[in-house]
Protein backbone atom coordinates (compact mmCIF):
# COMPACT_ATOMS: atom_id res chain seq x y z
CA UNK A 1 0.00 0.00 0.00
CA UNK A 2 1.26 3.48 -0.83
CA UNK A 3 2.68 5.65 1.91
CA UNK A 4 0.58 8.80 2.48
CA UNK A 5 2.27 11.75 4.19
CA UNK A 6 0.76 15.16 5.06
CA UNK A 7 2.00 17.79 2.65
CA UNK A 8 1.94 20.32 5.50
CA UNK A 9 5.06 18.64 6.93
CA UNK A 10 8.26 20.11 5.42
CA UNK A 11 9.97 16.76 5.99
CA UNK A 12 7.39 15.13 3.71
CA UNK A 13 8.20 17.62 0.94
CA UNK A 14 11.89 16.81 1.23
CA UNK A 15 11.15 13.08 1.30
CA UNK A 16 9.11 13.39 -1.90
CA UNK A 17 11.91 15.35 -3.60
CA UNK A 18 14.45 12.67 -2.61
CA UNK A 19 12.16 9.94 -3.94
CA UNK A 20 11.96 11.75 -7.28
CA UNK A 21 15.74 12.21 -7.45
CA UNK A 22 16.20 8.50 -6.69
CA UNK A 23 13.89 7.46 -9.51
CA UNK A 24 10.81 6.55 -7.45
CA UNK A 25 7.17 7.53 -7.92
CA UNK A 26 5.34 10.27 -6.00
CA UNK A 27 1.61 11.01 -5.84
CA UNK A 28 1.65 14.78 -6.24
CA UNK A 29 -1.27 17.16 -5.62
CA UNK A 30 -1.75 19.89 -8.20
CA UNK A 31 -4.55 22.40 -8.65
CA UNK A 32 -6.07 20.24 -11.42
CA UNK A 33 -5.81 16.58 -10.30
CA UNK A 34 -3.26 14.45 -8.46
CA UNK A 35 -0.35 13.38 -10.65
CA UNK A 36 1.80 10.26 -10.62
CA UNK A 37 5.19 11.92 -10.75
CA UNK A 38 8.71 10.82 -11.69
CA UNK A 39 11.87 12.61 -12.79
CA UNK A 40 11.24 13.32 -16.48
CA UNK A 41 14.94 12.89 -17.28
CA UNK A 42 15.16 9.36 -15.85
CA UNK A 43 13.85 7.01 -18.52
CA UNK A 44 13.45 4.03 -16.17
CA UNK A 45 11.53 6.12 -13.65
CA UNK A 46 9.16 7.36 -16.37
CA UNK A 47 8.66 3.79 -17.56
CA UNK A 48 7.45 2.97 -14.03
CA UNK A 49 4.65 5.51 -14.53
CA UNK A 50 3.53 3.81 -17.73
CA UNK A 51 3.72 0.37 -16.09
CA UNK A 52 1.83 1.42 -12.94
CA UNK A 53 -0.96 3.07 -14.93
CA UNK A 54 -1.13 0.47 -17.68
CA UNK A 55 -0.71 3.35 -20.10
CA UNK A 56 0.48 2.86 -23.71
CA UNK A 57 4.09 3.99 -24.01
CA UNK A 58 3.31 6.16 -27.05
CA UNK A 59 0.72 8.21 -25.16
CA UNK A 60 2.77 11.23 -23.97
CA UNK A 61 3.01 12.59 -20.44
CA UNK A 62 3.01 16.22 -19.32
CA UNK A 63 6.22 17.47 -17.74
CA UNK A 64 5.80 19.84 -14.80
CA UNK A 65 8.39 22.57 -14.28
CA UNK A 66 8.93 25.57 -12.04
CA UNK A 67 11.39 28.43 -12.46
CA UNK A 68 14.21 28.76 -9.95
CA UNK A 69 13.77 32.53 -9.91
CA UNK A 70 10.29 34.07 -10.04
CA UNK A 71 8.68 34.02 -13.46
CA UNK A 72 11.70 33.27 -15.67
CA UNK A 73 9.70 31.01 -17.96
CA UNK A 74 12.30 30.68 -20.74
CA UNK A 75 14.78 29.32 -18.18
CA UNK A 76 12.17 26.98 -16.71
CA UNK A 77 11.40 25.32 -20.06
CA UNK A 78 14.89 25.52 -21.57
CA UNK A 79 15.96 22.04 -20.31
CA UNK A 80 13.15 20.47 -22.37
CA UNK A 81 12.09 22.86 -25.17
CA UNK A 82 14.32 23.70 -28.11
CA UNK A 83 12.09 26.61 -29.21
CA UNK A 84 9.79 29.04 -27.44
CA UNK A 85 7.53 31.04 -29.77
CA UNK A 86 6.58 34.54 -28.69
CA UNK A 87 2.88 33.66 -28.40
CA UNK A 88 3.72 30.68 -26.18
CA UNK A 89 5.78 32.90 -23.88
CA UNK A 90 2.87 35.33 -23.70
CA UNK A 91 0.57 32.46 -22.65
CA UNK A 92 3.07 31.42 -19.96
CA UNK A 93 3.27 34.94 -18.59
CA UNK A 94 -0.51 35.20 -18.44
CA UNK A 95 -1.51 31.75 -17.18
CA UNK A 96 1.49 30.19 -15.40
CA UNK A 97 1.56 28.98 -12.74
CA UNK A 98 -1.84 27.49 -13.56
CA UNK A 99 -3.90 24.89 -15.41
CA UNK A 100 -2.41 25.36 -18.88
CA UNK A 101 -0.15 22.90 -20.73
CA UNK A 102 1.81 24.06 -23.76
CA UNK A 103 3.16 21.64 -26.39
CA UNK A 104 6.60 22.84 -27.54
CA UNK A 105 9.34 21.43 -29.81
CA UNK A 106 11.42 19.04 -27.67
CA UNK A 107 15.17 18.96 -27.29
CA UNK A 108 16.05 15.64 -28.91
CA UNK A 109 18.35 14.53 -26.10
CA UNK A 110 15.83 14.80 -23.25
CA UNK A 111 12.51 13.32 -22.06
CA UNK A 112 11.98 11.04 -25.06
CA UNK A 113 10.18 8.42 -22.95
CA UNK A 114 7.94 11.01 -21.28
CA UNK A 115 7.10 12.47 -24.70
CA UNK A 116 6.02 9.09 -26.02
CA UNK A 117 8.76 9.30 -28.66
CA UNK A 118 7.37 12.48 -30.22
CA UNK A 119 9.59 15.43 -31.13
CA UNK A 120 7.39 17.70 -28.99
CA UNK A 121 6.81 17.83 -25.25
CA UNK A 122 3.97 19.09 -23.07
CA UNK A 123 5.07 21.49 -20.33
CA UNK A 124 3.15 23.01 -17.43
CA UNK A 125 3.89 24.97 -14.27
CA UNK A 126 1.33 24.00 -11.60
CA UNK A 127 0.09 26.62 -9.15
CA UNK A 128 -0.61 24.27 -6.22
CA UNK A 129 1.72 25.27 -3.35
CA UNK A 130 2.62 21.63 -2.62
CA UNK A 131 3.55 20.96 -6.24
CA UNK A 132 5.60 24.16 -6.27
CA UNK A 133 7.40 23.19 -3.06
CA UNK A 134 8.22 19.70 -4.35
CA UNK A 135 9.43 21.00 -7.71
CA UNK A 136 11.72 23.52 -6.02
CA UNK A 137 13.08 20.95 -3.56
CA UNK A 138 13.61 18.43 -6.37
CA UNK A 139 15.35 21.07 -8.47
CA UNK A 140 17.94 21.46 -5.70
CA UNK A 141 18.61 17.73 -6.08
CA UNK A 142 19.09 18.00 -9.84
CA UNK A 143 15.54 17.25 -11.04
CA UNK A 144 14.61 19.87 -13.64
CA UNK A 145 11.07 18.65 -14.28
CA UNK A 146 8.72 15.81 -13.39
CA UNK A 147 6.50 13.82 -15.69
CA UNK A 148 3.14 13.59 -13.94
CA UNK A 149 0.01 12.24 -15.65
CA UNK A 150 -3.11 11.80 -13.55
CA UNK A 151 -2.49 9.30 -10.74
CA UNK A 152 -5.01 6.67 -11.78
CA UNK A 153 -5.11 3.56 -13.91
CA UNK A 154 -5.19 4.42 -17.58
CA UNK A 155 -8.58 5.51 -18.88
CA UNK A 156 -10.25 5.60 -15.46
CA UNK A 157 -11.59 8.49 -13.38
CA UNK A 158 -8.91 10.98 -12.40
CA UNK A 159 -8.02 11.39 -8.69
CA UNK A 160 -8.66 14.60 -6.77
CA UNK A 161 -7.66 13.39 -3.27
CA UNK A 162 -4.73 11.45 -1.82
CA UNK A 163 -7.04 8.57 -0.89
CA UNK A 164 -8.12 8.29 -4.53
CA UNK A 165 -4.47 7.85 -5.51
CA UNK A 166 -3.75 5.21 -2.88
CA UNK A 167 -6.88 3.34 -3.89
CA UNK A 168 -5.76 3.22 -7.51
CA UNK A 169 -2.37 1.67 -6.78
CA UNK A 170 -2.94 -0.83 -3.98
CA UNK A 171 -0.35 -3.15 -5.53
CA UNK A 172 2.44 -0.60 -4.99
CA UNK A 173 4.30 -0.73 -1.66
CA UNK A 174 5.40 2.13 0.60
CA UNK A 175 8.82 1.92 -1.02
CA UNK A 176 7.37 2.18 -4.53
CA UNK A 177 4.90 5.06 -4.06
CA UNK A 178 4.81 8.00 -1.68
CA UNK A 179 1.66 10.14 -1.82
CA UNK A 180 1.57 13.69 -0.50
CA UNK A 181 -1.82 14.61 0.93
CA UNK A 182 -2.48 18.20 -0.12
CA UNK A 183 -6.25 18.06 0.25
CA UNK A 184 -8.84 18.14 -2.53
CA UNK A 185 -7.76 19.68 -5.84
CA UNK A 186 -9.28 23.16 -6.27
CA UNK A 187 -9.74 23.05 -10.09
CA UNK A 188 -10.72 19.39 -10.35
CA UNK A 189 -10.22 18.65 -14.07
CA UNK A 190 -7.04 18.44 -16.09
CA UNK A 191 -5.31 21.40 -17.72
CA UNK A 192 -6.17 23.07 -20.98
CA UNK A 193 -3.66 21.87 -23.61
CA UNK A 194 -2.49 24.16 -26.41
CA UNK A 195 -0.13 23.01 -29.17
CA UNK A 196 2.48 25.70 -29.75
CA UNK A 197 4.86 23.54 -31.79
CA UNK A 198 3.66 24.48 -35.28
CA UNK A 199 3.74 28.28 -35.33
CA UNK A 200 0.15 28.85 -34.22
CA UNK A 201 -1.94 27.98 -31.15
CA UNK A 202 -4.10 24.86 -31.54
CA UNK A 203 -6.43 23.72 -28.77
CA UNK A 204 -5.90 20.00 -28.12
CA UNK A 205 -7.85 19.61 -24.86
CA UNK A 206 -10.32 22.06 -23.33
CA UNK A 207 -10.06 22.96 -19.68
CA UNK A 208 -11.05 25.89 -17.51
CA UNK A 209 -9.20 28.47 -19.64
CA UNK A 210 -11.45 29.42 -22.55
CA UNK A 211 -10.34 29.87 -26.18
CA UNK A 212 -11.34 33.54 -25.97
CA UNK A 213 -9.01 34.08 -23.02
CA UNK A 214 -6.20 32.30 -24.85
CA UNK A 215 -6.72 34.34 -28.02
CA UNK A 216 -6.76 37.61 -26.10
CA UNK A 217 -3.28 36.85 -24.76
CA UNK A 218 -1.73 35.08 -27.76
CA UNK A 219 -2.89 37.72 -30.24
CA UNK A 220 -3.69 34.89 -32.64
CA UNK A 221 -6.80 32.82 -33.34
CA UNK A 222 -6.86 29.53 -31.46
CA UNK A 223 -7.59 26.77 -33.93
CA UNK A 224 -9.25 23.43 -33.27
CA UNK A 225 -7.45 20.10 -33.25
CA UNK A 226 -6.45 18.79 -36.69
CA UNK A 227 -5.07 15.52 -38.04
CA UNK A 228 -1.48 16.77 -37.91
CA UNK A 229 -1.68 17.63 -34.19
CA UNK A 230 0.72 15.80 -31.89
CA UNK A 231 -0.65 13.24 -29.47
CA UNK A 232 -1.54 14.72 -26.09
CA UNK A 233 -2.73 13.52 -22.70
CA UNK A 234 -6.43 12.85 -22.20
CA UNK A 235 -7.43 13.15 -25.84
CA UNK A 236 -8.46 9.56 -26.57
CA UNK A 237 -12.13 9.12 -27.38
CA UNK A 238 -12.75 7.00 -24.27
CA UNK A 239 -11.22 8.30 -21.04
CA UNK A 240 -12.05 9.35 -17.46
CA UNK A 241 -14.48 6.41 -17.18
CA UNK A 242 -15.88 4.79 -14.01
CA UNK A 243 -16.79 1.09 -13.93
CA UNK A 244 -20.49 1.94 -14.36
CA UNK A 245 -21.49 2.99 -17.86
CA UNK A 246 -22.01 6.74 -18.17
CA UNK A 247 -24.80 8.14 -20.34
CA UNK A 248 -25.33 11.83 -21.09
CA UNK A 249 -28.95 12.97 -21.47
CA UNK A 250 -30.88 16.23 -21.48
CA UNK A 251 -33.07 16.55 -18.42
CA UNK A 252 -36.32 15.98 -20.36
CA UNK A 253 -35.10 12.62 -21.72
CA UNK A 254 -33.62 11.72 -18.33
CA UNK A 255 -36.89 12.32 -16.51
CA UNK A 256 -38.90 10.47 -19.15
CA UNK A 257 -36.64 7.44 -18.85
CA UNK A 258 -36.93 7.48 -15.05
CA UNK A 259 -40.72 7.67 -15.32
CA UNK A 260 -40.78 4.60 -17.56
CA UNK A 261 -38.44 2.57 -15.35
CA UNK A 262 -39.97 3.49 -12.00
CA UNK A 263 -38.65 1.13 -9.30
CA UNK A 264 -36.54 -0.65 -11.91
CA UNK A 265 -34.24 2.40 -11.95
CA UNK A 266 -32.51 1.36 -8.73
CA UNK A 267 -29.48 0.13 -10.66
CA UNK A 268 -29.00 3.67 -11.98
CA UNK A 269 -27.38 6.69 -10.31
CA UNK A 270 -28.33 10.22 -11.35
CA UNK A 271 -26.04 13.25 -11.54
CA UNK A 272 -28.03 16.32 -12.63
CA UNK A 273 -28.24 20.07 -12.16
CA UNK A 274 -32.03 20.02 -12.52
CA UNK A 275 -34.16 18.35 -9.80
CA UNK A 276 -35.71 15.08 -11.03
CA UNK A 277 -38.36 12.78 -9.61
CA UNK A 278 -37.24 9.23 -8.92
CA UNK A 279 -38.49 6.11 -7.21
CA UNK A 280 -37.37 5.48 -3.64
CA UNK A 281 -33.86 4.06 -3.42
CA UNK A 282 -32.45 5.66 -6.57
CA UNK A 283 -29.14 7.42 -5.85
CA UNK A 284 -29.25 11.07 -6.91
CA UNK A 285 -26.50 13.68 -6.60
CA UNK A 286 -26.81 17.34 -7.57
CA UNK A 287 -24.37 18.73 -10.10
CA UNK A 288 -23.40 22.35 -9.30
CA UNK A 289 -24.89 24.93 -11.62
CA UNK A 290 -21.62 26.90 -11.84
CA UNK A 291 -19.05 25.57 -14.32
CA UNK A 292 -16.04 26.00 -12.03
CA UNK A 293 -17.85 24.32 -9.13
CA UNK A 294 -19.00 21.52 -11.43
CA UNK A 295 -15.42 20.92 -12.58
CA UNK A 296 -14.15 20.87 -9.01
CA UNK A 297 -16.73 18.27 -7.99
CA UNK A 298 -16.89 16.16 -11.17
CA UNK A 299 -14.40 13.34 -10.65
CA UNK A 300 -15.14 12.93 -6.94
CA UNK A 301 -18.85 12.69 -7.77
CA UNK A 302 -18.27 10.03 -10.45
CA UNK A 303 -16.15 8.03 -8.01
CA UNK A 304 -18.78 8.34 -5.27
CA UNK A 305 -21.59 7.22 -7.56
CA UNK A 306 -19.52 4.36 -8.96
CA UNK A 307 -18.78 3.15 -5.42
CA UNK A 308 -22.51 2.58 -4.80
CA UNK A 309 -22.33 -0.41 -7.16
CA UNK A 310 -24.79 0.87 -9.76
CA UNK A 311 -24.50 -0.37 -13.33
CA UNK A 312 -25.37 2.95 -14.99
CA UNK A 313 -24.72 6.62 -14.23
CA UNK A 314 -27.06 9.00 -16.02
CA UNK A 315 -25.73 12.53 -16.23
CA UNK A 316 -27.56 15.66 -17.31
CA UNK A 317 -25.72 17.09 -20.30
CA UNK A 318 -23.80 20.25 -19.32
CA UNK A 319 -24.97 23.58 -20.74
CA UNK A 320 -23.53 25.12 -23.88
CA UNK A 321 -20.87 27.80 -23.43
CA UNK A 322 -17.07 27.86 -23.43
CA UNK A 323 -16.88 27.87 -19.63
CA UNK A 324 -18.45 24.39 -19.64
CA UNK A 325 -16.24 22.95 -22.42
CA UNK A 326 -13.84 21.21 -20.02
CA UNK A 327 -16.62 19.52 -18.04
CA UNK A 328 -18.47 18.55 -21.23
CA UNK A 329 -15.27 17.10 -22.71
CA UNK A 330 -14.56 14.90 -19.66
CA UNK A 331 -18.13 13.64 -19.48
CA UNK A 332 -18.29 12.95 -23.22
CA UNK A 333 -15.13 10.84 -23.02
CA UNK A 334 -16.37 9.08 -19.89
CA UNK A 335 -19.51 8.13 -21.80
CA UNK A 336 -17.72 7.09 -25.02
Amino acid sequence: MALILPASDPAAIEAAARRLAEGSLVGLPTETVYGLAADAAQADAVRRIFAAKGRPSDHPLIVHVAPADGGDWPAAVAPFARELPDFALALMRAFWPGPLTLILPRRPEVAAVAAGGQDSVGLRCPSHPVAQAVLQAARRLGVQGVAAPSANRFGRVSPTTADHVAGEFTALSDDELLVLDGGACPVGIESTIVDCSRGRPVLLRPGMITPAALEAVAGLPVQGRDEAAPKASGTLESHYAPSAKVRLMDVKALQAALDVLGKDARHIAIYARTPVKTASGVVVRRMPGDAAEAARALFAALRELDATGVRLIWVETPPEGAEWDGVRDRLSRAAA
